[in-house]
């Protein structure tokens, strides 16, 4: 196929045997870990855990990425839309509240196919935030909820840490085509059913970043529209910008939290600063796979 279903629009012809394009995958879904997870939002992993797929390759490329290994690193096993299938109904057995889609952008033809019959539990679309409206589109009535980060606000941030100085146009209309899907969020017995979650990672020496990211959520929804979490779960990677090699101190995520507060967005979630820890990424180990 020559793929253009994320924004990079690479044109790379991927097949069945290599990986090509921004995303380095080939034709058809390449996955490195399904489990049940515990370390999400509370009303996404609720008690039994979200049931997380994890896929290999990424279109975006950050050089702070936790899970470099399968982003990047292309580790992960090659599998059938029959056996992702399966791999959906094994997690549901187990006792996943939902089904986890993690960076599935690159995959979204095969993972469409495998959510046909439509499943039983919530189906989350969790991803870097940098999507093709287009690409959305073609996930109306097959996912209940999104799952997107809002990563940065300011081109320089974007282009430096991520090579995507368009990162924020390009996701503030995939959010908002979210949006337009779920309708204002939904949770039932303490567990979502519907809607958007919008995640943002606090990085070090990046405040500015993160209040531009909280006035544009504050702008653009109303209170009961969306939940907004916001993340202070940095963990400085090998080979990051030395601005990068440190956690983020507790008087910058405060600032955080009372700007976020200040501008009025009270529906989400906050972390504790002790959540950066490498507990947070789970062993990629074909588990499940």
């Amino acid at each position: 196929m020559i793929c253009e279903l994320c924004p990079r629009r690479c044109g790379a012809e991927r097949n069945e045997t290599a990986g090509y394009g921004a995303c380095r995958m080939p034709a058809g879904p390449v996955v490195a870990r399904a489990a049940l997870h515990h370390w999400e939002e509370p009303v996404v992993s609720g008690e039994k855990g979200s049931g997380a797929v994890f896929f290999s390759g990424c279109p975006l490329g950050c050089v702070f990425c936790q899970n470099r290994s399968i982003s990047a690193g292309g580790y992960g096993r090659r599998i059938s839309v029959g056996r992702l299938r399966a791999i959906f109904e094994e997690l549901i057995a187990q006792g996943a509240h939902n089904i986890n889609l993690v960076s599935p952008t690159h995959f979204a033809p095969w993972i469409l196919e495998a959510l046909t019959p439509p499943l039983p539990v919530p189906v989350i679309w969790n991803t870097g935030g940098y999507e093709r409206v287009e690409t959305l589109r073609t996930l109306e009535g097959k996912v209940q909820i999104f799952l997107p980060d809002l990563k940065y606000a300011m081109e320089a941030p974007a282009r430096r840490y991520s090579g995507a100085a368009d990162y924020f146009p390009v996701a503030r209309a995939a959010i908002e085509e979210m949006f337009r899907q779920t309708g204002p969020y939904k949770i039932e017995n303490g567990l979502m059913t519907r809607g958007v979650i919008i995640r943002h990672l606090v990085l070090p020496g990046q405040l500015e970043n993160t209040r531009r990211c909280i006035d544009y959520v504050a702008s653009a929804f109303r209170p009961g529209d969306v939940l907004f979490s916001l993340m202070s779960q940095y963990t400085p990677q090998p080979g990051v910008p030395r601005e990068l090699g440190r956690h983020v101190t507790k008087s910058e995520y405060r600032a955080a939290t009372e700007y976020m507060e200040n501008c009025g967005v009270t529906d989400g979630f906050l972390q504790e600063r002790t959540s950066a820890r490498e507990e947070y990424t789970p062993p990629f180990d074909l588990t499940g796979v």
